[in-house]
């Protein structure tokens, strides 16, 4: 039977998630394997472009998401279900993040080629390639993303862990609240100067590809 309009719903589709994290939730706790390989396949994706952005070519992303994940297993038993499943999993990413980046200024003191990640860890990369696109289209796109993530490594780290997760993660503002541990107000004034940064940081370089075209609006 087709689904219905109703099933189709923002509000179910939304109930369906929580419903399905508390499953998960349980389940961690209770060691199935099945929870496991369902933890990994949901958020190792976007958990590891999230990581990407933040370490901004400072630190090896993929290093940040094992310590994530070795830090959800080790630590389901103790998630009191405050907030959400996917809150808690990226303010840990946020947390490991910050440490591998300080880390890393302390004892290498030099950069990460972004691209050099990206080949490392194919398999956590956050884009596929649309079948439709010609070779040359995936080269630009490329190419666009490449300058778009230099950009985003450039500003200030507070408004880019901002941006990040409001315009690539798509998280809510009530989201990023809990996840950084701040008010509403300052993750609003955050994105709203991490997207003018970028897009400064982004004008005349682009503007030829058309890659401003991405740049967040400064408004919503």
């Amino acid at each position: 039977m087709a689904a219905s309009i109703m099933d189709l719903s923002p509000d179910r589709t939304a109930g369906t998630a929580e419903s399905e994290d508390l499953r998960l939730t349980e389940a961690l706790r209770q060691g199935r394997e099945w929870a496991y390989e369902g933890l990994l396949r949901r958020f190792q994706q976007p958990v590891y472009a999230l990581a990407l952005r933040l370490v901004a070519g400072r630190a090896d992303p993929c290093d940040v998401v094992q310590e994530v994940f070795l830090k959800v297993f080790k630590s389901i038993r103790s998630f009191r279900g405050q907030s959400s499943l996917k809150t808690w999993i990226y303010r840990i990413t946020v947390n490991e993040a910050h440490n591998a980046r300080r880390w890393s200024f302390r004892h290498r003191g030099k950069e990460v080629d972004l691209d050099a990640d990206l080949t490392d860890c194919r398999k956590w990369t956050e884009t596929i390639p649309d079948q439709g696109s010609s070779p040359y289209e995936e080269t630009l796109n490329h190419e666009r993303r490449a300058i778009i993530e230099a950009a985003l490594a450039r500003i200030n780290p507070s408004f880019r862990t901002a941006v990040a997760l409001r315009d690539m993660a798509d998280l809510s503002y009530e989201e990023i609240a809990q996840v950084l541990g701040v008010s509403l107000g300052t993750v609003k004034s955050r994105i709203l100067r991490g997207r003018e940064a970028l897009r400064e940081e982004l004008a005349g370089t682009l503007e030829e590809s058309g890659a401003l075209q991405w740049a967040p609006s400064t408004v919503e």
